[in-house]
């Protein structure tokens, strides 16, 4: 299959708005594939330079790829296909350490050297991750489905348990019903997690879960899976990110503390200060994208794990089986060691007491897990639910990016700025949550009545509409010109009762920036 016919679907796509005819036309591309060309053809239609299995990452930034690009003659033809793109992907990817800012570049050369004008935008919009064309997981797995013959609802529950939509679509066309049938969990195989609903009181989640519910810490951390077999061992993040590299103290926990020889856990993992105290999610993270020089930043910023969930033991899966009966089996082969603090409450004042000394301790908030659960990979529902206290502001949106996939119609990314104290604003986030489709079709109309600039994808508006937003954290962000950004926001409602002067100080911000640290301990650096 050659990169101009990807490249031709690609344009048609962009301009299909039938969620059907999309099917339908990603269904026909998939049709025509070899076996070995199927995972890379539905990494790149889904806008991604490599498989969401694979924890590499090109790092080629937007000028980077104008510049070669520039430089370059333009072919009238190209004998380019999916694989060649692939292996010039992975060749980028592997350049590292000395001398791979040279080897990048070489091989991104080659690659748009042999790429025509047609073939260079869709090769530069899938490493720049601007390939906007609607195709997300879910229309995938429709695509897949109609190209394989098989059931929606086969795809769909094979989707829960082999989390790369690359594979899957290999599965179901090389193996078609019967394969995808046999899916189960699988060692090395991450699988999605499962998702919590969000309640606000305790009352309504102990009635939910029939009286009694374990409350579990939530952690301010980062959600990780554990796979070991004798001694090998894999972690993932919550976005299925190999972080194995990032970990080392977690992977030699998992080989020498465990009661088991093959095993999956989840678990968080929380950046710890030298009082025991949490340090800022931002600290984490430091771990997480830091690849090189491990044991000074592990220094800077250990860490600790604590486990709340097995899946998969002695070779034998427990997803099927009610929570009650994992966390017995989590106890055992940890030795009641490195778990996540809990509680069974059956009356609310206890819950609430567990809450305020979660709180306390720099923690976000508990979780709320019904006795009798199975574990949907994937799936959001009240069998779990998460409790945290969230922070507000009132910010004004000063602009908007252009939706796509469902969004498409609408404009609903939101630049979120309180006042900088000189009668300007300062942008502290982006947020497309909190709106019911009816209020992002009022506020696109809203914003388009007020925009003074387009430049395609983001549209600028006159800073006039207040929002309160709802927010978990305040991170330090040199990517804003408040010097801070909010994270997990979301809109809760519009506030026509206040005017831009009304809205938050970047002051303010500061200040519950601050605030933190009453509970949260700091790095050294």
């Amino acid at each position: 299959m050659t990169l101009a016919e990807l490249a031709r679907v690609a344009r048609t796509l962009a301009v299909t708005t039938r969620r059907l005819e999309k099917v339908a036309l990603v269904a026909e591309f998939l049709r025509g594939l070899t076996e070995e060309e199927l995972p890379w053809a539905v990494t790149f239609l889904a806008g991604r330079p490599l498989p969401t299995s694979d924890s590499r990452a090109l790092k080629v930034s937007g000028a980077t790829l104008r510049g070669h690009a520039e430089a370059l003659a333009v072919p009238d033809r190209s004998s380019l296909t999916l694989l060649d793109v692939a292996q010039a992907f992975s060749a980028i990817a592997d350049a590292t350490g000395a001398g791979s800012r040279h080897a990048k570049g070489s091989a991104l050369r080659r690659l748009l050297a042999a790429a025509t004008q047609d073939e260079r935008e869709v090769l530069g919009a899938i490493l720049t991750g601007t390939l906007r064309m609607g195709v997300h997981d879910g229309l995938i797995q429709e695509a897949v489905a109609r190209a394989a013959a098989v059931s929606p609802e086969v795809v769909r529950r094979a989707a829960l348990l082999v989390s790369d939509p690359s594979e899957l679509a290999r599965l179901a066309l090389s193996q078609g019903d019967a394969g995808l049938r046999r899916v189960g969990v699988r060692l090395f195989a991450p699988l999605l997690p499962m998702l919590a609903e969000t309640a606000e009181d305790f009352p309504t989640v102990i009635a939910e879960h029939g009286g009694r519910t374990a409350l579990e810490v939530k952690y301010d951390g980062a959600r990780v899976q554990v796979h070991r077999r004798g001694d090998r061992v894999q972690i993932w993040s919550r976005r299925l990110t190999d972080v194995t590299g990032s970990l080392p103290e977690l992977v030699a926990l998992a080989r020498h503390e465990l009661d088991a020889d093959e095993v999956i856990l989840e678990g968080e993992v929380v950046a710890a200060g030298g009082d025991g105290r949490p340090l800022p999610f931002q600290d984490l993270m430091r771990r997480f994208r830091r690849v090189h020089d491990i044991d000074a930043v592990a220094g800077e910023v250990p860490v600790r794990l604590h486990l709340f969930d097995c899946l998969y033991a002695s070779g034998r899966s427990l997803v099927d089986r009610p929570y009650a009966e994992r966390w017995e089996a989590l106890t055992e082969l940890t030795g009641a060691r490195f778990l996540a603090e809990r509680r069974i409450a059956s009356e609310p004042g206890e819950a609430e007491r567990f809450l305020r000394e979660a709180l306390a301790a720099g923690h976000e908030g508990l979780m709320a897990k019904a006795l009798d659960s199975t574990y949907t990979p994937g799936i959001r529902g009240s069998r779990w639910f998460k409790l945290k206290p969230a922070q507000r502001l009132d910010c004004v949106i000063v602009a908007a990016d252009r939706g796509s996939g469902r969004r498409a119609r609408w404009l609903s990314n939101y630049h979120l700025a309180v006042r900088d104290g000189t009668g300007g604003f300062a942008e502290v986030g982006k947020t497309f949550k909190g709106l019911t489709d009816r209020e992002f079709e009022e506020m696109t109309a809203r914003l388009w009545a007020r925009a003074v600039e387009d430049d395609g994808y983001t549209v600028r508006v006159r800073p006039d509409v207040v929002v309160e937003v709802a927010y978990n954290e305040v991170q330090r962000s040199p990517r804003y010109p408040a010097g801070f950004a909010l994270r997990f926001a979301r809109v809760t409602r519009v506030r026509d009762d206040k005017g831009p002067m009304d809205v938050d100080t970047v002051s303010t911000v500061a200040a519950r920036y601050e605030a933190q640290f009453a509970t949260k301990a700091r790095t050294r650096v």
